[in-house]
């Protein structure tokens, strides 16, 4: 993302020195005739002339709607923080998270995982089947395969989106429910390609025993696959193939004289084998000769019971079920280690839901199992991802507002009024929710990105009109009237501004082209986020700003009258101790708390300083 966001950063330093150089000499060159205003009006210029008398008049009204806000300070901050509560109630129960945004470029895959001892001709068989069946659908335009003696993939071209009428997601159920009645393999749909192939769910369980791992992790798929959108649940490695597992009487083999290396010796030759000499073909090249039990009697338990094993010192030999009890079992086809534990993964495709629903409830199923001491579990692939990915994108955002207050101090010469522009960033949170709702995208890292540049666009607007509020208190206007006038004056560029950047970000939101959908999640978050915002700005900036302002009168003279009876250090040190616990919320408290003990004990609260005059 480092270049998406140079090209943003210089992008935006270009068009400011546009606008303070080829701007102007562009309007001064092009400027109204002199008789512009008084000429009479024909044709589309009296259209236009209507419709700024009209934008006129509601600028007005704005004003009187600036001046109810600031009388009705208390239903502003309840719609503000509605706004804000309601997007996170949204966003958790009905919003999706997802690490990239889903992708549509053309193509699925089927991942096919044949057993461990199976042949490169069985392969062949399990994934040409699979092939066939994905043939059948009538938006496949072509199939390739690549095969090994494990399975192998099939990419399966379905066309560009733009020449069909279903997506690549709505596709891929109808290939999974036509290859869930192959057996013999294990086959699993990919639609999403983005995430490197693998599935969006995987979580990573560990142990020191592969086989009590392989006990777990069975239990859990069976749990797992109950859970709403879970689809091609699977293992990291293949099903567990037959073994043979030995076990040695110690204490009587060594009585014998037959030490673990000299067991281990006779197995290595009955199954690897030893060469015994060499041997001239008859084209004069020399061939080694190794000697080893046939294929069928290395399977059976009868004949490896009954292998010879040498008694050293001496020429007699001693079956090896006299000093040994030999089994036939199953065990892990592969070991896998991660930070020197073995390791087993359970991974899921999600159908029907985020990526981050599914993970989410995958995980805290994992949790609920009772784990024997030495084994746990961490989440792994696409949803490990997502979480460090949403912890550096708060640092960011968190990162990105601090710099933007800062600037704002220089620029209003105040440490106040920048905080009326900082209540308002929440407003926009309640338009992207909303609007990823309805266009069926999720929280992921292009929304992300979307959410911090809106963070500067929504500043923008109260920027617009705490500047020219600002510029008329200077004057000497009355607080009230400099935020009704500056309404009036700012409505137009603010509502001009907010109209050209969704006007730009429509052809994004549409997602056209391959690729497009990427992007898609950006534009849309900037689009929700910058109607709800203006709507929300509009109203609740001024109330806001005025309600900040007079706080900060009234600590100002407070820490006067303080000053008068201690030192000036002390005063603004209690005053901006006063300031901390009412912003934290606990001055509230106390007072509240104070109060409830009055009219416990029956007594009314003193009246407040100038109350009643």
């Amino acid at each position: 993302m480092h270049p998406f966001a140079l090209t943003v950063t210089c992008s935006v330093l270009v068009s400011l020195g546009i606008s303070f150089t080829l701007d102007p000499m562009l309007s001064a060159y092009w400027g109204d005739p002199a008789d512009h205003h008084t000429a009479p009006k024909k044709g589309l210029s009296k259209v236009l002339a209507r419709f700024n008398d009209w934008f006129d008049a509601q600028a007005d009204r704005y004003g009187h709607v600036v001046e109810w806000a600031l009388h009705h300070r208390r239903w502003m901050g309840a719609i503000a923080l509605a706004s804000l509560v309601g997007a996170l109630v949204l966003q958790a129960n009905f919003g999706g998270t997802s690490f990239l945004p889903a992708s549509d470029n053309g193509n699925l895959m089927i991942e096919v995982r044949t057993p461990a001892s199976s042949s490169l001709e069985y392969a062949r068989l399990k994934m040409e089947r699979a092939a066939e069946i994905a043939r059948t659908i009538k938006e496949v335009k072509d199939t390739n395969s690549n095969i090994n003696a494990n399975g192998g993939r099939i990419y399966v071209d379905i066309g560009k989106k733009n020449t069909r009428s279903r997506s690549a997601k709505e596709i891929a159920v109808e290939l999974r429910d036509k290859i869930r009645p192959l057996v013999g393999a294990e086959y699993v749909v990919i639609d999403d390609t983005n995430n490197g192939a693998r599935k969006p769910v995987q979580i990573e369980f560990t142990g020191p025993d592969s086989r009590k791992l392989l006990e777990i992790t069975s239990a859990y798929m069976e749990q797992l696959r109950k859970i709403p959108g879970a689809v091609d649940v699977g293992l990291s490695e293949q099903d567990p193939k037959k073994e043979l597992k030995i076990e040695m009487n110690r204490g009587l083999a060594n009585s014998m004289g037959i030490s673990i290396n000299d067991a281990a010796q006779s197995l290595r030759v009955a199954f690897a084998g030893i060469e015994v000499g060499d041997w001239v073909d008859p084209t004069g090249e020399t061939r080694d000769v190794a000697v080893r039990l046939h294929p069928n009697d290395r399977v059976s338990k009868e004949n490896i019971e009954r292998l010879p094993i040498a008694v050293t010192g001496t020429n007699e030999m001693v079956p090896l079920d006299q000093i040994a009890s030999v089994t036939m079992g199953k065990g892990p086809s592969a070991i896998e280690h991660s930070n020197g534990k073995r390791t087993i993964t359970v991974s899921a495709n999600v159908q029907g839901r985020s990526n981050g629903e599914v993970t989410k409830e995958a995980m805290e199923l994992a949790k609920s199992f009772n784990y024997p001491p030495g084994y746990g579990l961490s989440l792994a692939g696409a949803g490990q991802d997502q979480d460090e990915l949403f912890t550096e994108m708060l640092i960011a955002l968190i990162s990105g507002i601090g710099l933007m207050y800062l600037i704002l101090v220089m620029q209003f010469g105040s440490f106040t009024a920048p905080l009326a522009v900082m209540l308002s960033l929440p407003l926009s949170l309640i338009g992207v929710v909303i609007a990823l709702m309805v266009t069926g995208s999720t929280i992921n890292l292009m929304s992300f990105i979307g959410i911090i540049m809106l963070m500067g666009l929504v500043a923008k607007n109260a920027i617009l009109l705490l500047d020219a509020a600002r510029k008329q208190e200077k004057e000497g206007v009355d607080r009230e009237e400099a935020l009704m006038h500056a309404g009036r004056v700012r409505l137009r560029p603010i509502l001009m501004t907010t109209f050209a950047l969704i006007a730009g970000m429509i052809p994004v939101a549409l997602g056209l082209g391959e690729g497009g959908e990427f992007y898609r999640p950006l534009a849309i978050a900037i689009i929700g986020g910058t109607i709800t915002s203006t709507i929300l700005t509009l109203l609740v900036v001024p109330s806001f700003y005025d309600s900040i302002e007079i706080a900060r009168d009234r600590m100002m003279a407070k820490m006067r009258r303080r000053a008068e009876g201690m030192s000036q250090i002390l005063a603004f040190g209690l005053t901006m101790l006063e300031a901390v616990l009412t912003l934290l919320g606990i001055r509230l408290v106390f007072r509240l708390c104070l109060k409830l003990f009055n009219l416990m004990r029956g007594r009314r609260p003193a009246p407040a300083i100038g109350e009643g005059l």
